[in-house]
């Protein structure tokens, strides 16, 4: 048999639902709301075909520019002859979900904040900078009794 290179081809794991989720998507997927600017991931819900990306975007985040009534318009990254273009493409709502990427920033950004007000009430000078994990710091072991030596026994051969 002759290989496919269709539209789709190569898709059967790719857009396989997870188990105990087939059927059509729930209501809930239509009706949450998306803004300009968000941070969206593409992923591909095969059982709704409107609307649906072309394989290379499922599993890619991307920056949402436009807003319809069914759709979001979705800017994406591609690598092409080792240039990166900015990629426009439109996505109907089952296939995108609000993407986790900033939460990490957002919640940073809101504990320096926190920390810079509370070293400015108190007066003093707090450093902000992520820093990579320091080593452990240094101890002494305690001692409560002396050590033992032990002494190596001498080989024996029982053959």
């Amino acid at each position: 048999m002759p290989h496919s290179f269709g539209y789709r081809a190569q898709t059967r794991t790719l857009f396989k639902k997870d188990f105990k989720t087939k059927g059509h998507c729930n209501t809930t997927t239509y009706l949450r709301t998306f803004k300009r600017g968000d941070y969206v991931d593409i992923k591909v819900d095969s059982s709704v075909h409107k609307g649906m990306p072309f394989k290379y975007y499922h599993g890619r985040t991307g920056v949402i520019f436009n807003v319809t009534k069914r759709a979001v318009g979705v800017e994406v990254k591609k690598e092409v002859n080792g240039r990166v273009i900015n990629k426009r493409i439109h996505v109907s709502l089952p296939h995108v979900k609000a993407s986790k990427c900033r939460d990490e920033l957002i919640q940073r950004k809101k504990d320096n904040a926190a920390a810079k007000a509370a070293a400015k009430a108190g007066g003093e000078r707090v450093s902000l900078k992520r820093l990579p994990r320091q080593p452990k710091a240094g101890y002494f072991l305690a001692r409560d009794e002396e050590p033992e030596t032990i002494q190596p026994t001498p080989y024996v051969d029982l053959v």
